[in-house]
């Protein structure tokens, strides 16, 4: 097989694995914060298993520098999930799903507030047309306070990943699978005053679910993404990112039945046309080569370089 075909079904699968993430999230029957906590303390366990394994720890490439930025990334990342996961249960996996592909926009403004970069006539006008994919799709009226609510906990998600992947994008010369490690363990501290053990101690098969998030949603998934990031061009990973909300959309419909009306149908495309726009306009480096083999690599992708939850 050759390297890019590789790196696309890695990718793809990746994408599909995320899609399905709202369905592990919804049957744990856990709050938010729970299935955060216990997607973090599980998901350090597979990815501190397997940078062990492959020797990853060896000539790691923090510096104090780096380790905080990662940290300050975990803080973003870890309440990213829990504003998202909320949104599932306020509104839909489909709506909350939509709505959290906004990312790459609120990152521009970010770059022009903070970097003073400049915003292009062009990505205005995506800009302005992703806001009227947004009005379509949230399809909220007057005393729908479920959908009002669901709307503006992805909005947030969707700031605070921004801000994940403005900081993190500041580290270089450390691997990924590390940098989502730390991230991952600054939300064990963060998260710990919000879980009731007491709880969770009843949710029977609903444990199953939640070390599914952490084995397979953060552990086997960002594997998968980062292996096929050193393969494939940037363009091609812009385009299978949106594999995931076409996944999650069908997943919510079959599983419980949910399904967006023909208005809002009539948004999605707006936002997906937009974002891949601006997101191929960006022209992030994808790479993640090891520390010791990057001396003239790109800098290392983190998780929140793509838009797997």
């Amino acid at each position: 097989m050759r390297n890019e075909t590789r790196g696309t079904v890695e990718l793809t699968l990746a994408m599909v694995l995320s899609g399905t993430l709202g369905v592990f999230v919804v049957e744990s029957g856990a709050s938010p914060f729970e299935v955060v906590f216990f997607r973090c303390l599980f998901g350090a366990l597979a990815l501190g298993a397997y940078s062990l394994l492959r020797g990853f720890f060896t000539g790691h490439g923090f510096t104090g520098r780096k380790l905080g930025l990662a940290a300050l990334g975990g803080v973003f990342i870890v309440f990213n999930w829990v504003f998202l996961f909320e949104a599932y249960e306020a509104a839909s996996i489909s709506l909350a799903t939509v709505v959290y592909h906004t990312q790459p926009f609120f990152l521009v403004l970010l770059g022009a507030v903070f970097m003073r970069e400049r915003i292009s006539a062009g990505k205005l006008g995506w800009l302005a047309l992703a806001f009227v994919g947004l009005v379509l799709v949230s399809g909220v009226r007057p005393g729908d306070t479920g959908s009002l609510k669901g709307l503006g906990f992805a909005l947030a998600a969707a700031v605070l990943y921004a801000l994940a992947t403005f900081v993190t994008k500041r580290i270089t010369g450390v691997r990924p699978h590390l940098i989502a490690l730390v991230q991952v363990l600054v939300g064990l501290p963060l998260l710990l005053p919000f879980v009731d053990f007491g709880a969770t101690a009843s949710l029977g098969s609903g444990w199953l679910w939640l070390l599914g998030l952490g084995l397979i949603h953060t552990g086997l998934m960002y594997v998968l993404m980062y292996s096929a990031y050193a393969k494939l061009p940037t363009a091609k990973i812009a385009v299978l990112a949106f594999t995931y909300p076409a996944v999650a959309m069908g997943v919510d419909w079959a599983v419980y039945g949910h399904h967006i009306g023909l208005v809002q149908a009539l948004g999605v495309p707006l936002i997906v046309l937009a974002s891949l726009k601006v997101t191929l306009a960006a022209r992030t480096p994808v790479a993640a080569p090891a520390p010791r083999t990057a001396g003239h690599e790109p800098e290392a992708a983190s998780p929140v370089a793509t838009r797997a939850a």
